[in-house]
């Protein structure tokens, strides 16, 4: 099992902490619930719905000792760490690419990881090339698709 600290911003464990609380407060008592019922109501040999439920319980219990390994090792980021301007872990940042085109990241550990959201890892290539780095600097990215250069033009 991994053992290396898992860095998280201040919002991301609240929300790993609600989401684990739900899943064993409110899913897991309704997944056991439906696992009951297709037992009671058809038995355990060929009951597609027990069958079913079981592997939801499965899925259930796997999420929610994932969440618990995260958790265990979390260290919550402190900005205060990090020299104000400058792109550190927490950090919500601009950039603007080559082609003029903006963008907002969030630099997150791995655990938050939410491209759609701009929450990207620090552990990311993107992620990586911005820590250290302050507004007006242009930054020089490897992607699979070849260099790309980004102008942070926002701290936060």
């Amino acid at each position: 099992m991994d053992r290396h600290p898992q860095y998280l911003t201040p919002e991301g464990m609240k929300k790993l902490e609600e989401e684990l609380a739900h899943l064993q407060n409110a899913r897991r008592p309704e997944v056991a619930a439906k696992i009951t019922e297709a037992h009671d109501s058809g038995g355990v040999e060929e009951n597609a719905e027990y069958e079913e439920a079981k592997n939801e319980l499965a899925l259930l219990e796997a999420r929610i000792s994932e969440i618990e390994n995260v958790l265990e090792r979390a260290v919550v980021a402190d900005k205060s760490m990090v020299e104000k301007g400058v792109i550190g872990f927490g950090s919500s940042v601009d950039v603007r690419d080559r082609t003029k085109r903006k963008r907002q990241y969030q630099i997150v550990g791995s655990a938050e990881v939410a491209p759609l959201d701009g929450k990207i890892s620090i552990e990311s290539p993107v992620g990586k090339a911005l820590v250290g780095h302050r507004v007006g600097d242009v930054v020089e990215v490897e992607t699979p698709s070849g260099v790309n250069k980004l102008t942070v033009t926002r701290v936060r």
